[in-house]
């Protein structure tokens, strides 16, 4: 008993002695790893849990919320490595539909992490019934087809499809519809084509998801009877002038349409409808010309009734060689003089044959620039200079000249 009452009476210095302990362990801990508030550096998105599989959440408010924490600093940094350390959820379970204002709960996954505070701290939520409908795909044609062609019937893979989403949306969907182009269309189209969900005023309807969302469509082209596509043959009479040559010969449009009331007329002709001469007598240069169609008799042409015929001509090429030309020297100051070896040179020219046959002694000239050039011997190349024509220098022989220039020797006065 007596040993009872002494530890009793040390009991009350006991627990002090602890709590100093851990006092003294806690400033220790916090001086090393003091506790920090700030704000979360993430905007933590809302997750919807618990939401019943017919229903579907239609609201349009962000979800997402914003957080200021106290931790000490060394979980604030595992905090910013780790992507996903709190999570904000709204619980959905047992909601009817309608508009519902719920409370934004915060969980951490790390210790210890206090939260000051959040917000928003209520997330308003509107749920709808899910839904599904099944409606007809038509098809819709826009623009016309080419003149003389008409359109068959169109035809789809898939012929309806299902609409489904929130009930309010799904109730605004009165048709399923997919658009064919067909302007001047001329032969049979096959695609691939988006269907669309539409209200009663022929808008579209977004929200909704539409299954197949996509379906292939055929659309028949066929020709009328009387009409029928030909190819245009340019006909040319006459002769370019001599040493020139045809280069292109090209017709815009490439082929037309033609009609005939009676539809025999159009299956006797040969493919082709012919222009009316195009006369190239003399020609040096290109021509471009709008040309008259030559048709038979009762046949016409569908929309304009000329086409643009393009004519190149360019000159035949040929090359031309000049033996013992003279080199000339210029800009020689007026106290040298100067020598060449060799004194002529050999010229090889090219280009259009009628300039190489019209070309002239007056027209070519070899020169030697010795400007600022002082007494010596040098290696120079000569320059050819032609005036006034389009011809090219392949070449000249030799390609350097030797020059010696030196005082020029002074002429006695009698």
């Amino acid at each position: 008993m007596n040993f009872l009452r002494q530890l009793l009476r040390y009991v009350p210095t006991l627990l002090l002695s602890f709590f100093l302990a851990v006092a003294v362990w806690i400033s220790a801990v916090t001086s090393t790893d003091p506790t920090e508030e700030r704000v979360y550096p993430r905007a933590v998105p809302v997750e919807l849990v618990g939401l019943d599989p017919a229903m579907i959440v239609t609201t349009g408010e962000a979800r997402q919320v914003n957080l200021r924490l106290s931790a000490p600093a060394s979980v604030w940094e595992q905090m910013t490595v780790d992507r996903s350390p709190v999570r904000a959820l709204v619980d959905l379970a047992g909601l009817a539909p309608g508009t519902h204002s719920l409370p934004v709960q915060v969980q951490l996954n790390l210790n210890p992490v206090r939260v000051v505070s959040y917000s928003p701290r209520t997330l308003t939520v509107t749920l709808e019934e899910l839904a599904s409908a099944t409606l007809p795909i038509s098809i819709e044609l826009r623009g016309d087809p080419a003149i003389g062609y008409e359109l068959g019937t169109p035809a789809a893979d898939i012929e309806s499809g299902t609409v489904s989403g929130p009930r309010s949306l799904v109730e605004r969907v009165k048709k399923l519809r997919v658009v064919v182009d067909v302007s001047r269309a001329s032969e049979p189209l096959a695609r691939e084509l988006t269907v669309q969900a539409l209200d009663e005023n022929e808008l579209q309807v977004a929200g909704v998801t539409i299954t197949p969302d996509k379906i292939n469509v055929t659309q028949p082209v066929t020709q009328r009877g009387g009409y029928r596509n030909v190819v245009v043959k340019v006909l040319t009479t006459g002769q370019i002038s001599s040493g020139y040559r045809l280069t292109a010969v090209s017709v815009f449009p490439p082929t037309v349409t033609v009609f005939a009331s009676d539809p025999a007329l159009i299956d006797q002709l040969p493919g082709f409808v012919e222009t009316n001469p195009v006369d190239l007598t003399g020609v040096k240069d290109d021509i471009d010309v709008r040309v008259p169609l030559n048709l038979p008799q009762g046949i016409s042409v569908v929309g304009d009734q000329t086409v643009n015929v393009v004519v190149g001509v360019s000159a035949i090429e040929g090359s031309l060689t000049l033996n013992e030309i003279p080199v000339e020297v210029i800009n020689l100051s007026p106290d040298l003089a100067a020598s060449l070896s060799p004194e002529r040179v050999n010229i090889i020219l090219s280009g259009p044959l009628p300039l190489l046959d019209t070309l002239v002694a007056a027209d070519v000239r070899v020169v030697i620039d010795l400007n600022g050039v002082s007494a010596g011997t040098y290696q120079l190349v000569p320059r050819v200079e032609l005036l006034g024509t389009d011809l090219r220098v392949e070449s000249v022989l030799p390609g350097s000249i030797e020059v010696t220039v030196q005082k020029a020797t002074p002429t006695p006065r009698p």
